[in-house]
Formats: structure tokens, C-alpha cells, sequence
């Protein structure tokens, strides 16, 4: 496995702490790291709230990314405070593909860190619902 999921693992699991933000809010129990194609590497962490404002580790991750002004994501790791890597919902892979619409497919994921098993977007979000694969497949 190449050393750039170690370091993004490692990242990610470095800002893995859960606590109560607050007595309706609760963050850090699931964290993300992505790297940009440009090779650095960001991190972020899920915030859980009473209602549905909040939000993933994967896309806290790439929201950290765009606001130090970077656009392109390479690879994404997330995982539980137990270690254990964990695939990114719908609304990740969703804001992923809008976020590189062309070239969406060629993002890296890992699905189990443990074993080494790697996948692109592309192969977990095959026909995405905004670009040409509606009307390829049709």
C-alpha cells in the first residue's frame, strides 16, 4: 500500500476525539482526511446535531480543503474512533461528484484500510444523475 494512505489514516485518526459540543451537538466520532491533487492533505470531523444541519467527516474534510483554496480531491479515508474505515454516505459521494463532475470517477477510496481495499468513486457511483451516463445508458 502506498504510504500516502498511511499518512492520510494517521490524519484522520489524530482528530478522531468525540465529545458534546454542546447538550444537542456531538463531533469527533467519525473523521475524515482527503488529499488534494495537489498532495496535501486536510482533515475534518463529523458534527452530529438534534435535526439534519450536521455534517459528515468527509465533507468537513473537503470543505477545509476549498476554504485553503483547493478544489480537486485525489483520495478520501474516514473511520470510526475504533480505527475501522467506513465508506462515504450518499451525500458525500453526491457533493464529491458536483465538486469534479469530469473527473469525479477517478477519486481514490478506502473501504478497508486493514485489508487494503481501494476503490474509485467511479466504481461506487457508476451512473451519477447530472452528466451524460443518463443518456449513454438510456
Amino acid at each position: 500500500m502506498d504510504k500516502i494512505w498511511s499518512d492520510l489514516y494517521n490524519t484522520a485518526m489524530s482528530v478522531i476525539k468525540p465529545r458534546e459540543v454542546s447538550r444537542i451537538v456531538e463531533a469527533g466520532s467519525v473523521a475524515a482526511a482527503v488529499e488534494s491533487v495537489s498532495g496535501n492533505i486536510y482533515a475534518g470531523v463529523c458534527i452530529d446535531t438534534a435535526c439534519t444541519l450536521g455534517i459528515c467527516a468527509e465533507r468537513n474534510a473537503i470543505f477545509n480543503m476549498i476554504t485553503n483554496g483547493e478544489n480537486g480531491i485525489r483520495r478520501v479515508i474516514a473511520v470510526e474512533q475504533s480505527g475501522k474505515t467506513i465508506p462515504p454516505c450518499g451525500a458525500c459521494r453526491e457533493f464529491m461528484t458536483q465538486l469534479m463532475p469530469d473527473s469525479y470517477r477517478s477519486i481514490e477510496i478506502m473501504l478497508n484500510y486493514e485489508k487494503e481495499k481501494i476503490v474509485t468513486l467511479g466504481e461506487i457511483t457508476p451512473e451519477w444523475w447530472i452528466n451524460g451516463d443518463r443518456q449513454q445508458n438510456a
